[in-house]
């Protein structure tokens, strides 16, 4: 259902950190043009834990309206409360979107039996596809493959983000369950690689500022061309690996703010992007074909 190239998108705020609705559909439209496949609101990328319900279903709302069905819109609606992430579920479910981004409850550390109840309850409430996401890096909790090919029974559990970065976690869900749940890359350093291990696509960061080219990797890839997959992912690699030298989405901000995009606010606990990674940062830029003033 969610295959090819699908953009975890930044959340633009203004000066004063409120939402930027104005840029928000600029980049919408941006990722409608370069022939993305979907797009996630609400994400990690997107800062998720900062934003209100409120404001998820108001992103979720204008998403739905701006991609005018030309392209999925997902909605992160994945917390550590089970009631929470039930509520949240059927508010995105209401305003539209295509289907539910579900990240493992982080911090509580529950069972696999836990994540399983979990998952079945969340997806019942919202009555939308979901999308499984296990970022143990991230939330301390690991969704097992034996979990995943549980889940994969229920039809409304239609793909799973695995952003460990580990393509033998790859193969072991593509063994189990593949015929009943796709898998999505998490990972932009790795995902070309699992998409050869039989993914179906990728929820990219770096999608936020080469679009056009993430979605030309993946229709290679899906294509099983992945000479050509590889050959123009190669121009991104440092990318990929840059856009990750602090926490996301500080680099990803950085870059978009100096092409113009939005401005580079971020929420707190996070802040801008430290000058230290400026260089490195221009540098994988320009050999991913993207030109700014660095200032």
């Amino acid at each position: 259902m969610f295959h090819g190239s699908l953009v975890a998108l930044a959340t633009p705020f203004d000066r004063h950190g409120e939402l930027d609705m104005a840029a928000f559909d600029r980049l919408i439209a941006m990722q409608v043009a370069a022939g993305t496949d979907g797009v996630v609101v609400a994400g990690t990328t997107g800062e998720s834990p900062t934003l209100t319900l409120v404001e998820i279903v108001r992103l979720a709302e204008r998403a739905v309206e701006q991609a005018a069905g030309k392209v999925a819109v997902i909605a992160g609606c994945g917390t550590n409360s089970t009631a929470s992430s039930m509520s949240a579920a059927k508010a995105v479910a209401a305003a539209g979107v295509d289907g539910c981004l579900v990240v493992t409850p982080y911090y509580n550390r529950p069972s696999q039996r836990g994540l399983i109840e979990h998952y079945l309850r969340v997806a019942e409430a919202g009555g939308k596809p979901v999308i499984l996401y296990n970022v143990p890096g991230r939330t301390g909790c690991d969704l097992l493959p034996e979990s995943v090919a549980v889940l994969a029974e229920h039809t409304l559990m239609v793909a799973i983000k695995d952003a460990t970065g580990s393509l033998e976690r790859g193969e072991q869900i593509v063994a189990q369950c593949a015929d009943r749940i796709d898998l999505l890359s998490g990972d932009d350093g790795s995902f070309v690689d699992l998409m050869a291990l039989g993914a179906k696509g990728v929820i990219s960061v770096t999608a936020n500022v080469v679009p056009e080219a993430m979605a030309q990797i993946c229709a290679a890839a899906r294509q099983n061309n992945f000479s050509q997959a590889l050959s123009l992912n190669s121009r991104l690699a440092d990318l990929h690996h840059a856009l990750l030298l602090e926490s996301n989405p500080m680099a990803v901000k950085w870059v978009m703010a100096r092409l113009g995009w939005l401005d580079e606010t971020l929420r707190l606990p996070l802040v801008p992007l430290d000058a230290m990674y400026y260089d490195q940062l221009t540098v994988a830029c320009e050999r991913a074909g993207l030109i700014f003033d660095k200032g």
